[in-house]
């Protein structure tokens, strides 16, 4: 037996004793007439129970716990915040506790007020050798529920980011284009590179970009300096003249050490993800806006007009490179469209979310629901075993909100905050 399952017999009003009343330790008729709100903090597990104790309307906190001993162990009879406690709820009654002021407590033993096919629905799930605890039960829930849960889901993983996001938003002293940036690269570098990005746009003054954003080689020369992938022996001439031209750079600006070379990853990566590309890729994104990206993206309403921006392609040098000095068959290395939907998915939208928290924009969020809604699912490997057990994501509302599930809710076997958990735990395996 487990705390946190006859909290869930509680929280959603599934003890009973029918016919007949409940009754606790004592004899007297206990009847729930609202079970309170969970606290999810340090304290009581729920405030403000309205429960009938006898002839008594009692108003107050319910804790829970597997035996009444647990009380003890907890240390719940020398802490005033427990002194209101009007219900103790346990699956097994082995002791009879006090409170810090040395009163007894009401206690209900539940261990015969439930149905016990709830508790071995639960025990298989979380008994479930499988990649998920539901895995072989998902046709148990009805997709609909399923589809609106992962909405839900997908503006919590929102709610995530913020977190994060406001963060670098006070180290970059509110400076929006600044963020939009950071939070660009990061994407750019992807799984591997995503680290290493961020902390190449911390090794530049923003100052002496936005200077120089009229000037590609000066930026392409900076953004590769400052890398640390100018540091080596070239043989052909564009790479020597960035390096020449950074050289110059690192004299005329105070620039911080570059970064060093082994931080950056190469192995098992597509050619198209390549550090060096993307740096260049990056230098003509903000080439071309004029460092103003955030800014032309806030008067934008279009996710096509946000792909525009975004479909790109460097310098001429990279048709045939996708690393400095090594040439590769000839082709257009444009910013391809799955990186693109993973910069809007995962830096856009959070950095937008933020925006209109900060500027008091409600309508954003609403905004932001409908952008991820116009934009096609992630495919990874999470994705993809996800697609065999639910069915394909529609969009990256869907996406994200099964990513959420999978790492916040699966992964921890938390089935009993779950809308999938408790529509299975409710039906008959």
């Amino acid at each position: 037996m487990r705390e946190d399952f006859i909290a869930y017999l509680w929280k959603h009003r599934l003890l009973r004793a029918k016919p007949h009343p409940m009754f606790s330790v004592r004899g007297e008729p206990v009847e729930i007439l609202d079970p309170g709100q969970e606290n999810m903090h340090a304290g009581p597990d729920f405030f403000a129970a309205r429960v009938r104790i006898g002839d008594t309307l009692w108003v107050g906190n319910v804790e829970v716990h597997v035996r009444s001993s647990s009380w003890f162990a907890h240390g719940h009879h020398e802490d005033h915040a427990y002194n209101n406690i009007i219900l103790h709820v346990v699956y097994l009654f082995d002791k009879e506790v006090v409170n810090q002021q040395g009163e007894p407590l009401t206690h209900l033993e539940v261990k015969s007020y439930f149905d016990q096919g709830l508790q071995q629905n639960y025990r298989l799930l979380l008994g479930s050798k499988s990649w998920i605890p539901c895995e072989n039960l998902m046709d148990r829930v009805d997709p609909l529920v399923f589809k609106h849960w992962l909405y839900r889901l997908s503006v919590c993983r929102l709610e995530r980011k913020t977190k994060e996001v406001v963060q670098y938003l006070h180290y970059f002293s509110h400076h929006w284009e600044q963020l939009f940036l950071f939070m660009l690269c990061r994407q750019l570098g992807g799984k591997a590179n995503a680290t290493t990005f961020g902390m190449l746009v911390q090794r530049i003054p923003y100052r002496v970009l936005a200077r120089n954003y009229d000037q590609l080689t000066v930026l392409e020369a900076l953004l590769l300096g400052q890398a640390g992938l100018l540091e080596k022996d070239f043989s052909e001439y564009y790479p020597c003249m960035l390096q020449n031209e950074y050289r110059y750079l690192k004299k005329k600006y105070p620039l911080p050490q570059p970064l060093q070379t082994n931080l950056w990853k190469y192995a098992r990566m597509r050619p198209a993800g390549f550090p060096d590309l993307r740096i260049a890729q990056l230098a003509m994104i903000y080439h071309l806006h004029h460092g103003q990206l955030f800014n032309k993206i806030l008067g934008m309403k279009e996710t096509s007009a946000y792909s525009r921006l975004l479909t790109v392609s460097p310098s001429g040098y990279w048709n045939n490179h996708y690393r400095l000095d090594k040439q590769s068959g000839s082709r257009e290395k444009k910013l391809g469209r799955e990186t693109i939907n993973a910069i809007l998915i995962n830096a856009l939208a959070p950095v937008l979310f933020v925006y209109g928290k900060e500027k008091n924009k409600p309508e954003m969020t609403e905004y932001i629901i409908q952008l991820l809604m116009s934009l096609p699912p992630e495919q990874n490997q999470i994705i993809k075993r996800w697609l065999q057990i639910a069915g394909s994501p529609k969009c990256a509302a869907e996406s994200q909100g099964l990513l959420e599930l999978y790492k916040y809710y699966c992964i921890p076997r938390k089935c009993l905050n779950c809308v999938a958990g408790h529509a299975i735990l409710g039906k008959n395996i």
